[in-house]
């Protein structure tokens, strides 16, 4: 009997916590050039400036591909504005996705001259930041209270308790007192 209750338990704290981290590592989508798109005279130095770059991410490139297209290329190339030895041909139509699938810089550019007058982009990709620790925090003060105090106590006075520990300790409260 005792041993159903603590696979359950351990069950649903697990669907719990793949769901809140599943939540919270959807991939987004970087417009890049915000409303401008693809184009001439756009600032992508100020733009990918107020961005943060994760593995996993998407760069989505609007232009008209009668004018401008997206290579990826190296860093020297980029500095020189060299479209001829590139690494990856982004463009498909005018509305492209590229994956950041790595942390590193990518350097990106237009050729027929158009980077000269700063169709080009640079960024630098991260590895998405791990949640913080959510659950030892919160349940520390409840593990180790005061002589006089009792866990609810600790629990309760604890000033920042994640939403997360609220749910985990919820649920597993709730099948604690289910009886099998």
């Amino acid at each position: 009997m005792m041993r159903i209750r603590m696979v359950t338990v351990t069950v649903t704290v697990v669907v719990v916590v793949v769901g809140v981290l599943t939540t919270s590592a959807t991939a987004k989508l970087h417009k890049v050039g915000g409303g401008q798109g693809w184009n001439q005279n756009v600032n992508y130095t100020q733009w990918s400036a107020n961005q943060d770059f994760y593995v996993g991410e998407w760069l989505i490139f609007n232009f008209d591909k009668r004018y401008y297209n997206v290579l990826e290329v190296n860093k020297t190339s980029f500095d020189s504005c060299n479209d001829q030895v590139f690494m990856t041909n982004v463009t498909r139509g005018g509305r492209d996705v590229f994956e950041l699938k790595e942390e590193r810089p990518y350097y990106f550019l237009s050729s027929g001259g158009y980077c000269y007058h700063g169709l080009k982009l640079a960024l630098v990709v991260q590895e998405h930041p791990l949640p913080a620790p959510v659950l030892a925090p919160a349940l520390a003060p409840a593990l180790a209270p005061a002589l006089n105090a009792s866990p609810i106590n600790s629990l309760t006075s604890c000033p920042q308790i994640s939403i997360l520990s609220l749910i985990v300790v919820s649920v597993a409260l709730m099948t604690n007192s289910i009886q099998l």
